[in-house]
C-alpha cells in the first residue's frame, strides 16, 4: 500500500485525520502539547492517539531529542511546541 500524497491528504475531512502525540511521562512540554492537540482534535473531530517513547525503542531513537512530536496522518508536523493555528490549518479546519 502506497502512502497518500500530500494532495490526497488535503482532500480528507478533519474527522478522517489522525493526530499522534509522541512524548513521555513527566515532560511538561508534552503536557502543554497534549492540551493543545486535544482541544484541536475535539474542535475538528480528528482522531487523537498518544505514544510513549519510553515504551518504544524505535520511537525513542527517532524522536528522543525532539519531544513532544506531533504527527498528522503519520507525517511529522511539529515538535517541542505545538502551534494551535498551524495544527488547525493542517487539519483543514
Amino acid at each position: 500500500m502506497r502512502p497518500l500524497t500530500r494532495l490526497a491528504r488535503r482532500g480528507k475531512k478533519p474527522s478522517e485525520r489522525l493526530v499522534t502525540l509522541i512524548g513521555k511521562p513527566g515532560c511538561h512540554l508534552c503536557d502543554d502539547a497534549r492540551a493543545v492537540v486535544r482541544e484541536v482534535c475535539e474542535r475538528t473531530g480528528a482522531s487523537f492517539e498518544e505514544k510513549d517513547i519510553t515504551q518504544d525503542e524505535e520511537l525513542f531513537r527517532a524522536y528522543a531529542e525532539q519531544i513532544p512530536v506531533v504527527l498528522v496522518d503519520g507525517e511529522q508536523h511539529d515538535f517541542w511546541r505545538v502551534d494551535r493555528g498551524r495544527l488547525l490549518r493542517a487539519l483543514g479546519a
